[in-house]
């Protein structure tokens, strides 16, 4: 499985063909969405010098359920196996 740093499933998200993205370590954080250009959960993975949120010690904290919630839940999942 190739995780993002919040968990998503680059493999198996629809943004890799639709948008040609390479995931968020490729970009460094700065995916085609992100209006000001940085990703919070992949700055903070990095901030804490952490490969994704599910080897912090706040796993899983607030920002990542909030961003869980709204899209992609089995995110949290991911990061647990």
């Amino acid at each position: 499985m190739n995780l993002s740093s919040c968990g998503i499933d680059c493999a198996a998200c629809k943004f890799t063909a639709e948008k040609n993205c390479p995931g968020c370590h490729a970009v460094k954080g700065k995916p085609f969405w992100s209006a000001d250009g940085d990703c919070d959960l992949y700055t903070c993975a990095a901030d804490k010098v952490v490969h994704n949120c599910g080897k912090c010690s706040e796993f899983p904290c607030g920002m990542l359920k909030q961003w869980a919630e709204s899209e992609n839940p089995e995110r949290i999942e991911n990061l647990r196996k």
